[in-house]
């Protein structure tokens, strides 16, 4: 099951393959050890403490499991998947991501989404639901992919490492692009206007003109913000480009 790329604001195409149902069970295999041997210790502490000292009352006990058997399984994946790149320990070991579909970093709200979703569609359904989900999507995404808006890849790869393209507006046009509000043009758009650019080159003059003169158009209708008149169609779109990086590039990590 493979996917086709993933592109990244920075326009990085991520070459990978989406996690199939084995390594996703794997990774999960994992994390459920590391659930299971935190959740014994736990349980084990806590008996120690009610044999040793005072015993808590019956009904505050079961709470307090209770509790830690919801931080477990829910606030476990949450967590680590909000604050280690995509990863829990599991994927990690497996060479598993968890992405947005425009492939930038997931946050803490995908990742509870996700984790919520799992609830009903891995432990209500032993993980039938989302076996299904992977096998029948064209992207291997479970029901919680698909809510959170998210996608499972598979890191290791033999390629090289995906370099960063950074566009950047045309000389004497850097002002221009810094006014455009770029908020209404989805992922699959800017992948339109950075293939053009990417490939412009390559193509005829006259359909490099008429292509650029295509798009400038469609997309100068809903972006009204009017170019200077010394700017080309092509300048436009090197514009919007620069613009949409700039809005939705994660910031960089350090």
């Amino acid at each position: 099951m493979s996917q086709p790329g993933v592109v990244t604001p920075e326009a990085v195409v991520l070459q990978f393959r989406a996690a199939n149902v084995g390594s996703r069970i794997a990774a999960a295999a994992l994390d459920l050890a590391i659930w299971g041997t935190a959740y014994s210790l736990a349980l084990t502490v806590g008996t120690i403490v009610q044999l040793t000292y005072s015993p808590l009352p019956t009904w505050l006990a079961v709470t307090i499991m209770t509790f830690l058997t919801f931080g477990l399984v829910v606030l476990y994946p949450v967590i680590f998947e909000s604050t280690w790149n995509g990863r829990t320990p599991g994927k990690a070991a497996l060479g598993l991501r968890v992405v947005t579909t425009e492939g930038a970093p997931v946050s803490f709200r995908h990742a509870a989404i996700r984790s919520a979703v799992g609830l009903f569609e891995i432990f209500s359904t032993f993980g039938f639901a989302a076996a299904v989900a992977i096998f029948t999507s064209s992207g291997g995404k479970r029901v919680g992919d698909f809510a959170a808006g998210t996608i499972v890849l598979r890191e290791r790869s033999a390629q090289s490492p995906p370099r960063a393209i950074i566009f950047h507006a045309p000389e004497g046009a850097e002002e221009f692009a810094s006014t455009l509000d770029v908020s209404m043009l989805t992922s699959a758009e800017y992948v339109t206007i950075r293939a053009f650019l990417l490939r412009a080159e390559s193509l005829d003059k006259h359909a490099r003109l008429a292509l650029a003169n295509s798009l400038g158009s469609r997309f100068l209708k809903r972006i009204r913000t009017r170019p200077p008149e010394w700017l080309t169609a092509e300048g436009y779109l090197l514009c919007l480009a620069t613009a949409y990086q700039r809005r939705f590039a994660p910031p960089p990590t350090l």
